[in-house]
């Protein structure tokens, strides 16, 4: 009998599941906004604790996913119609880099620093600031990324240039504290960077945001603004 009845809530969850996605649309299954993400998890507990607690019945099943769908489709009915209402529910995407230099006040905004930055990046590909005119931080926590001119895709191939050794970007200085130890890796000291950053008219390590050093391209420093 607990086997029938078992089924039985799996058969009408598993419907009314479909039925809500259906209704409330892909948003929920590709999680954009912080929003759908939550809801998307909060409509599966609801479904696995109803089918797991004998004490529900089939009919408490089908209410409870009812009345979460039914908000889940009111608030995206309400976004569509409203953009007041879609802002607050969805957020809107901050630009945390603009013209090519870091948007401190966004990040702080973000509640994000510039290591986590430097490892969205490279993980969208993206290995160096330098290569970067805008980033956006999109709502669902992902980045969009317009590169500069001259980093944005091409192939050797299309040209016929050949090969070019490839180095990896190394920051030197972050939150105007210089990194000593990827300093003396990269064979340098200190009177070598001091003479880098003079070339820049930059005298205190303290008024530097951001130091980048790539071989074959030199120094990349963003000071800190205010």
């Amino acid at each position: 009998m607990k086997i029938m009845y078992l089924t039985l809530e799996l058969i009408i969850g598993f419907f009314s599941l479909f039925i809500i996605v259906k209704f409330v649309g892909k948003k929920i299954i590709s999680q954009i906004t912080p929003f759908t993400f939550i809801a998307a998890i909060v409509l599966g507990e609801l479904l696995g604790n109803a089918l797991y607690d004998h004490k529900i019945g089939v009919f408490y099943i089908v209410y409870s996913m009812a009345i979460w769908g039914g908000l889940l489709f009111t608030v995206e009915y309400l976004s569509q119609k409203f953009l007041s209402f879609r802002g607050a529910v969805e957020g809107k995407p901050s630009a945390l880099i603009k013209n090519g230099m870091i948007d401190r006040e966004e990040l702080r905004k973000n509640r994000m620093n510039i290591n986590q930055l430097q490892s969205l990046l490279r993980q969208s590909e993206t290995f160096s600031i330098r290569e970067v005119a805008y980033c956006y931080l999109e709502a669902n926590g992902s980045l969009s990324i317009l590169k500069k001119t001259k980093f944005q895709k091409t192939t050797q191939e299309d040209f016929n240039f050949p090969s070019k050794a490839v180095f990896v970007p190394v920051t030197i200085i972050r939150d105007g504290e210089v990194l000593w130890d990827e300093i003396m890796e990269l064979g340098f000291d200190e009177s070598w960077l001091q003479s880098q950053l003079k070339k820049q008219n930059i005298t205190d390590y303290k008024k530097v945001f951001l130091a980048e050093w790539l071989q074959g391209d030199g120094l990349f420093v963003q000071p800190i603004t205010n």
